[in-house]
């Protein structure tokens, strides 16, 4: 294939639908015969969350879903098990519940510097795995640093939100496709593919484009 399956992904890095649904994605490109680029856009799940949420996660999602503590826990227990599934490590009793207004921020900054992909990663095992606080700009540079970012540069762009206007307009895209959920996947620009779906499904939409393009009659320069 001369030119690779572009697939644009819209997830927040406190979803942990977004993570499981990366790396059944990621299954699936490892089982494509072609080429494929990503490019991760900014979803805020709640952009009404402050920094620092007085709180476990369970409280946030009792308050959020209108569930008792009891019932929350059964979600993240959920959840939990099938991130396992996918060789995931989940660890809710060490989460900051935060914002991600930043973190969004600092994916597009990285994505200025050849390094979206890797950061994106590294953000979600950072909050889901490690309990990393990734509402805190000063934390957020540090992570950014670790995958070989220069964390100076990363901090002035995120002190002068100088990539604010770039999530913003991943969020009125998202608004226009009529997302309402994430993960949400748009492949070649023709479908979309909501939720973390089985890794079949992810391959045959790729097989699908990847067969479009190839009964799509070429114009005549």
């Amino acid at each position: 294939m001369s030119n690779p399956i572009d697939v644009q992904i819209w997830s927040d890095v406190q979803c942990p639908w977004c993570y499981i649904g990366k790396r059944k994605f990621e299954a699936a490109v490892a089982q494509f015969d072609g080429e494929v680029t990503v490019t991760y856009r900014s979803f805020e799940l709640a952009p009404d969350t402050p920094v620092d949420f007085e709180g476990t996660p369970i409280d946030y999602l009792s308050q959020r879903k209108g569930v008792t503590p009891e019932q929350a826990q059964m979600m993240v227990d959920r959840v939990s098990g099938i991130a396992e599934s996918v060789g995931l490590e989940y660890h809710y009793d060490r989460i900051h519940q935060t914002n991600t207004v930043l973190a969004h921020e600092l994916l597009h900054f990285a994505k200025a510097h050849g390094k979206q992909v890797e950061l994106k990663e590294r953000l979600l095992r950072a909050y889901f795995t490690e309990g990393r606080h990734i509402g805190r700009a000063g934390e957020l540079a540090e992570l950014a640093g670790e995958i070989g970012l220069d964390a100076s540069a990363a901090a002035t762009a995120l002190a002068e939100h100088a990539y604010l206007p770039d999530v913003k307009a991943d969020m009125a895209q998202a608004v226009a496709y009529g997302i309402q959920g994430v993960p949400f996947f748009v492949i070649d620009d023709r479908y979309g593919i909501s939720g973390a779906q089985e890794t079949a499904t992810f391959v045959a939409a790729l097989q699908q484009a990847a067969a479009e393009r190839e009964s799509t009659p070429v114009e005549a320069s």
